[in-house]
């Protein structure tokens, strides 16, 4: 009996060794250091209107006391359920995922709240379009990380937005940014570019947090990183050749998703906020000023900051690109009393009824030639600068120079200014008003027929090029056209043609070399 006991103390024994050392090895995970990217974006919620006014009267469930202690949780309680989480990514756990888990679930619980709050309406508007494009909806969760859901948040190194997008990056993907207009702020826009971005990172990497690490530090610092590593493909393993602030990134990804779709297990509940959940845009026709539509519709100016976030300065500057947001029903309200918003107090808002947001330029005009006389001619659909230029015997450069034309671009409707010899004032005058086909016939480098002289015959051709015959009516924009990348001085350079060079039916043109 007494070697019965002795066995079993020392069993005892070493089942509390074992337990002690195993709680030893999770006490001795080393404090994560919070990446101050994120610190910075959590603060910045405490500072924004549509927080400060919600958490007023905290909406807690009566089941929760408010003195509920918070403990951490053993390591195969995270591993179960990280590996429940259905996903294409593979969601991993280790001591650097727990710290993060930890800072969520634990040190900054009330700033998680707030965020689940404001994802009730931003995450519809990202899984739309990650699942539009077929893309893991568990990339809703990157903002988080980037902004914490703050569509203002402004990082040390200029990032903005919900995405944290860069200056040149949103430009690269189309983001209008300038004075009175950041769309790197819009959360919708920024939303599209954004996935545009990871789109274009996937088919590089073919991993989904090799593209959370590109997204964060760049293609460049990933590419070293693996070539660093000896061509490892893995985060794990390219972990220590990452730079240091992105080494954190894809572990508060990963807690991120674990906390988000565990909140309720860690009596995290949405504080609310207020946002509205069903929204509307309208069409900007005019400068308006953010005060015009609060005073108008009687609504706060920090309340359309908060849908509007991508307006600077509480000006919205006219054209068909720029749009108002608004509650639904403000939408409507709008609407029925569009006119008299932009007219509210316009005097006061706007400089002697000008628009501040658009800066009033005085066009260029260069003095009329000597012995020259001005006619105008209408841009019509299928014209082009060097077509006009042609017809009205000018060069194409003088008709850039004579109208501010830049990179060629016309557009249908636009007066071009032409200076052409007084004495035949009337004769370029009519050319405004004819057909297409008679003004082609005026063209010098237009096809011309060869009925009533000799045939011409062309000489011999080389096998290393694309040929083109010309045919009736061909000149060498049209030709040029028919050849994504090829121009018409393409064309010119490869077959000897000048300005003044005429075609001829049948005529064999070199087009570009074969591939």
């Amino acid at each position: 009996m007494q070697k019965v006991k002795e066995l079993v103390l020392a069993t005892c024994m070493v089942v509390v060794g074992f337990v002690a050392n195993a709680q030893s090895e999770i006490d001795s995970i080393p404090q994560i250091d919070t990446p101050p990217y994120l610190e910075e974006c959590l603060d910045s919620l405490v500072n924004q209107w549509y927080i400060n006014k919600a958490t007023d009267n905290l909406m807690v469930p009566d089941s929760i006391p408010l003195n509920t202690t918070i403990s951490k949780l053993p390591d195969s309680v995270y591993i179960k359920r990280i590996e429940a989480i259905n996903s294409p990514m593979p969601y991993t756990y280790n001591s650097i995922v727990k710290g993060h888990i930890e800072l969520y679930t634990i040190r900054r619980r009330e700033l998680v709240q707030n965020m689940l709050g404001l994802s009730e309406y931003y995450f519809p508007m990202f899984e739309q379009e990650l699942d539009a494009r077929q893309m893991p909806l568990e990339l809703k969760y990157l903002p988080i990380i980037e902004s914490a859901l703050n569509p203002r948040a402004y990082s040390r190194v200029g990032a903005s937005g919900l995405w944290q997008f860069m200056y040149y990056t949103g430009k690269q993907y189309g983001l209008t940014i300038n004075s009175y207009v950041d769309e790197r702020r819009d959360p919708y826009k920024s939303t599209v570019a954004a996935i545009d971005f990871l789109d274009d990172l996937y088919a590089i990497y073919k991993d989904w947090f090799l593209v959370i690490a590109a997204y964060n530090c760049g293609p460049g610092n990933v590419n070293k990183a693996i070539r660093r590593s000896g061509g490892h493909r893995d985060f794990w393993k390219i972990y220590y050749h990452l730079p240091r602030e992105t080494r954190g990134y894809v572990p508060a990804f990963i807690a991120a998703t674990y906390t988000f779709m565990y909140a309720k297990e860690h009596n995290l509940y949405a504080n609310p906020n207020s946002l509205p959940l069903v929204t509307d845009t309208i069409s900007i026709r005019e400068p308006l000023h953010f005060k015009q539509v609060a005073e108008k519709l009687d609504v706060k100016v920090d309340y359309l900051r908060s849908l509007n976030p991508q307006y600077r300065k509480d000006l919205i500057p006219a054209g068909t690109d720029y749009a108002l947001r608004l509650a639904i029903n403000d939408a409507s309200d709008f609407a029925a009393i569009e006119d008299s918003i932009y007219a509210y107090k316009r005097d006061t808002y706007f400089v002697n009824g000008k628009s501040t947001v658009q800066p009033q330029y005085t066009a260029y005009s260069p003095d009329t030639p000597k012995n020259k006389a001005t006619v105008y001619y209408t841009v019509k659909s299928g014209d082009a600068v060097g077509l006009i230029a042609d017809w009205y015997d000018v060069r194409t450069s003088d008709l850039r120079y004579w109208n501010n034309i830049r990179r060629n671009m016309i557009r249908v409707g636009q007066k071009l200014r032409v200076y052409v010899p007084k004495d035949k004032t009337e004769y370029y005058s009519r050319i405004n008003d004819m057909a297409y086909a008679e003004k082609q016939r005026l063209s010098s480098k237009t096809v011309t027929s060869n009925k009533s002289s000799a045939p011409k015959k062309n000489g011999p051709t080389d096998p290393n090029y694309e040929y083109y015959t010309v045919r009736s009516g061909d000149n060498l924009w049209s030709i040029a056209k028919k050849y994504p990348g090829i121009s018409n001085k393409n064309i010119m350079s490869l077959n000897g043609l000048n300005e003044s060079s005429k075609l001829w039916v049948g005529q064999k043109l070199k087009i570009r070399p074969k591939s």
